[in-house]
């Protein structure tokens, strides 16, 4: 992997004093909090008296994260930067993508009751930052820079107490490297879930590491329940959040408004992280099971097969994820279960390699012995099958016609279900998200 790209669009309004989205008159004693549509679309207040993430750690695999922010203060861990050096909880100059990520998910606001500036989603989870170079440009450029492997940011974060993880970037690779997919089954294995945004292009193509196998994929919703139109999509996609006028700490000013699915992920995150410490007993994938079940439609998408390339499986609801009566399910959820090959992988890419080259050096003897097994298996079948034969020919043919008991197919055989049926849901009513008059067109 070369370049690494993150998916927000800055809007021309990044500022630090009010930006007004309606005509109506602002209830809020802070606008940059009434800014802040989604939270009333979640119905956050309401959210918050069934849980806020405590006790649950959030990593931020992102540029370092200003833990020094009126509204993240006490909620950032130091966490180590894999590009500069030291912890991640302090910003890398102006760079302040992670930060604005950090602060939808663990932001605790400021003032009387942190009724001021901005909050996340799940208020009193902690946020583990992991430093990883972005680049220095302005992410409204979809410029690029330099990057590292994110293989060794996301084991550093599992080993560290995260058990989910947000990855609001993309990078220039189609698929994953086998050491980058070998940290993404680490986690897996490790019972962390691991969220990652589609990207900001508008297109089908894969990008890493929204195409990695186990990830939670995420694009973005507009205030009308519909996707984002720079939203990319695929088969791969799982989920929809907002993505669109999003509020949120900043660096060289304190607060910035932007579109992308960076946001959309990290809202997502925090509705994992709010299920998880309710939750605790609920594997990763069950997590994302909840999220799946309980997931919004608009009255155009019934009948639809999911999941659906543009909309996956639909738009969160957290409120309901939190409250509806789904059952736990798989340990996977809609998660693809882990190959047989993955207990190899949970090392190092290193360790994966000498594990195949000390298969493929197996001893002589275990070869012979394992032949030997066969040969006498074979005979042992051999005699049974004869013996039965003879049998069948005393007594007939077992009841129940062609197919043995119970007919064809026998009544132990079962019909299996097609792909995906266990996940489709009914759509919801229209308006779960108020719309709101935004200030500005997407993408700019």
């Amino acid at each position: 992997m070369s370049f690494t790209r993150t998916l927000r669009a800055v809007g021309g309004a990044v500022v630090a004093g009010a930006l007004l989205f309606g005509t109506a008159p602002v209830a809020s004693a802070d606008q940059i909090r009434h800014d802040q549509w989604p939270l009333r679309s979640f119905g956050a207040d309401d959210i918050w008296k069934v849980s806020t993430g405590k006790g649950v750690t959030v990593a931020v695999i992102d540029d370092p994260v200003d833990g020094s922010h009126r509204d993240l203060k006490g909620n950032v861990l130091p966490g180590k930067s894999f590009f500069s050096g030291g912890t991640a909880d302090h910003p890398y100059g102006d760079r302040e993508h992670g930060t604005a990520m950090a602060s939808l998910i663990a932001g605790h606001g400021h003032g009387p009751g942190g009724s001021d500036g901005v909050k996340g989603l799940a208020p009193d989870a902690k946020i583990l930052p992991v430093g990883i170079d972005l680049g220095d440009a302005d992410e409204g450029s979809d410029s690029s820079g330099e990057t590292m492997s994110y293989a060794e940011p996301l084991r550093y974060a599992v080993d560290h107490g995260a058990t989910v993880v947000n990855m609001s970037f993309m990078t220039d690779d189609v698929e994953p490297s086998a050491a980058e997919q070998a940290a993404v089954d680490y986690a897996r294995k490790n019972d962390v879930l691991v969220v990652a945004g589609s990207g900001n292009s508008g297109v089908s193509s894969p990008r890493n590491p929204a195409v990695a196998r186990g990830v939670l994929t995420v694009g973005a919703v507009d205030i009308d329940l519909k996707v984002w139109k720079f939203s990319n999509y695929g088969p791969h996609i799982k989920l929809l959040a907002p993505g669109l006028h999003i509020r949120s700490a900043g660096v060289e000013t304190p607060y910035r408004l932007a579109n992308g699915t960076s946001d959309s992920t990290a809202y997502v995150s925090a509705a994992a992280a709010l299920l998880r410490s309710k939750f605790p007993d609920l594997t990763a994938g069950q997590i994302a099971n909840r999220l799946v079940k309980t997931a919004g439609l608009p009255d155009d998408m019934k009948g639809k097969k999911l999941p659906d390339p543009h909309y996956g499986y639909g738009f969160i609801r957290p409120s309901k994820a939190l409250t509806a009566n789904i059952p736990a399910g798989s340990k996977n959820g809609p998660l693809p279960a882990l190959s047989d090959g993955s207990s190899k992988a949970s090392g190092n890419g290193k360790d994966a390699q000498q594990a195949t080259e000390n298969d493929k050096g197996m001893s002589t003897g275990v070869i012979i012995g394992i032949v030997g097994g066969v040969v006498g298996l074979l005979v042992v079948v051999l005699i049974v099958v004869l013996v039965v034969k003879k049998k069948n020919g005393r007594n007939g043919p077992p009841p129940g016609g062609p197919g043995g008991f119970g007919g064809p197919g026998g009544s132990g055989g079962f019909v299996p279900h097609p792909p995906n049926s266990g996940y489709q849901q009914q759509p919801s009513a229209p308006g779960a998200y108020p719309s709101a008059p935004p200030t500005q067109s997407p993408g700019q």
